[in-house]
């Protein structure tokens, strides 16, 4: 049944104006950092997972904290060290003398909004016990299976100027996160802000709930309806398969650069980012600008250099524009 477009606006238009709503709560306390706040909002639309990279101080923290609050989500913080076990993430079962049984308790990832704090610094084993959660839903223990809370959306951070005292994340597990967003420093007059809230006592300031977790739900059904042409579907396509066979586009220097290409997980994420970059932006069909937007989130911790790219000191982005200026646009 075809969909007629203008209603589709005016229900994005409708549905999306809890966003700028958002923002405004979120800069009481966050100053700049509006590309991270917007990431957030699109893995949380699209039921995607998101890997923030930054040095410390950056307010990442603060930042995803700061949204829970405001969309009334529950919030867990879970600080990842060498000595963690998996029973600390998802829960374990306690035996009770009085009754003789075991019971299940119910470990911190049973919340909406998990902060994997230096997810790199907890052993495999741990980052492993992520997976089912990430991509099921749900969480096993004892032998039995429970049902994670919606919206659930994990969140992890990571160090990328330190490496002793790490353990890098597998692939598979990198895959399953729908966004890598990479936080920068604050510009001059964003760090004036900041110092001077701090300097007046304002850097305190509560944060009020302004929207709530069904209303967050029923929006998402709004993202999904957001009009994707056929056009744009095929660029979508094209982008994550110059990733694999460059050469293909007439991108042959990127061949000897590119060890392995993106997965078709990485389609389908591209496909439902920019919809959701779309419709924060208030617009009901998504642009070629949209897909350009959200590319490098997407592709940069799912495309595998070689050696011969990093010894060139090239960096994933790199990579990724070199793409992005190849492949036609629609």
């Amino acid at each position: 049944m075809a969909v007629d477009p203008d209603d589709i606006n005016r229900r994005v238009a409708a549905e999306s104006r809890f966003v700028e709503t958002i923002r405004s709560e979120v800069a009481k306390v966050i100053v700049g950092q509006r590309y991270l706040i917007d990431r957030l909002l699109i893995a949380l639309l699209c039921d995607g997972h998101i890997l923030i990279e930054g040095v410390p101080g950056l307010a990442k923290t603060l930042s995803v904290h700061t949204l829970a609050n405001s969309i009334g989500a529950s919030f867990v913080r879970i600080q990842f060290t060498p000595d963690l076990l998996p029973a600390d993430v998802t829960g374990t079962q306690i035996y009770s003398p009085q009754d003789s049984q075991f019971h299940t308790r119910k470990g911190p990832i049973f919340a909406n909004i998990i902060l994997a704090d230096e997810v790199n610094r907890a052993p495999a084993k741990v980052q492993s016990a992520l997976l089912e959660a990430m991509q099921e839903r749900q969480c096993s223990i004892g032998g039995e299976t429970f049902l994670l809370p919606q919206p659930f959306m994990v969140l992890a951070t990571q160090n990328p100027i330190e490496s002793e005292g790490t353990y890098p994340l597998p692939e598979a597990q990198l895959d399953r996160f729908m966004l890598k967003a990479v936080v920068d420093y604050p510009t001059r007059q964003e760090e004036r802000q900041i110092l001077e809230r701090f300097e007046t006592g304002m850097a305190g300031h509560d944060v009020r709930q302004v929207v709530s977790v069904d209303e967050l739900l029923v929006a998402r059904t709004a993202v999904q309806q957001v009009n994707l042409n056929d056009a744009l579907r095929d660029y979508v396509v094209h982008l994550i398969q110059a990733s694999r066979n460059p050469k293909v586009y007439r991108l042959d220097s990127l061949a000897p650069l590119i060890s392995f290409g993106a997965s078709p997980r990485a389609t389908i994420y591209l496909a439902q980012a920019a919809k959701a970059h779309a419709f924060i932006s208030g617009r009901g069909y998504v642009t070629p600008d949209d897909v350009k937007a959200v590319a490098r989130d997407v592709l940069r911790h799912r495309v595998i250099l070689t050696y011969e790219a990093e010894a060139e000191e090239l960096t994933t982005d790199d990579i990724v524009n070199r793409i992005l200026e190849g492949v036609a646009v629609p």
